[in-house]
């Protein structure tokens, strides 16, 4: 056989198992990416049309929160935002409205507290994303529930509701499940 042919296999060789490689790596990447943000992978997927574009936004996030100094919080600042939760919670029955906008309100606070930035609603959206996908969605849910309500569209019913997506995000912020639970009704 001519020397030529044997290199021209060999490089041919060569670019299938580069393009095999680089294959499964995609894949790995993707299923690394779809099981670390859940159904937020999929509302990113929606969102950008493309899995290219979707995994660059999620990969972008996480490397934008690591940056951040994200940390838990102290005992002290724990305990202070879990009772305003409760109070906050406590105050639903006389003013669902004033207790979804402080819901919001201490969400923000925990986030900051937390050292997430909470500028843009969708940014905090994002960055919440990467270490809480679980609740994000919980939290998208809340914001547009608050909005109809500063609309005047939102009833009681609805006001629940997002006061229960707010506790879930809370809830996961607090990591109450490293301490003990907050004692709150569901």
């Amino acid at each position: 056989m001519q020397p030529w042919i044997i290199v021209l296999i060999v490089g041919v060789a060569l670019v299938i198992g580069i393009a095999v490689a680089w294959g499964m790596a995609r894949k790995r990447r993707s299923e690394d990416l779809r099981l670390r943000f859940g159904t937020e992978y999929d509302h990113a997927l929606k969102a950008s049309g493309s899995r290219g574009r979707a995994e660059a936004d999620l990969a972008s996030r996480t490397k934008r929160v690591e940056r951040l100094q994200i940390h838990p919080l102290s005992t002290g600042d724990h305990d202070r935002f879990a009772e305003r939760w409760r109070s906050t919670q406590a105050s639903f029955v006389d003013s669902p409205s004033g207790a979804v906008s402080a819901a919001e309100t201490l969400v923000e606070e925990v986030m900051r507290a937390r050292g997430y930035p909470v500028g843009d609603f969708d940014q905090r959206a994002a960055d919440i994303s990467v270490d809480h996908p679980r609740f994000v969605e919980h939290y998208r849910e809340a914001r547009a529930l608050a909005l109809a309500n500063q609309r005047g569209a939102a009833k009681t019913e609805d006001l629940r509701q997002a006061t229960v997506h707010y506790r879930a995000l809370f809830e996961d912020l607090l990591e109450t499940t490293d301490r003990k639970p907050m004692e709150v009704g569901r």
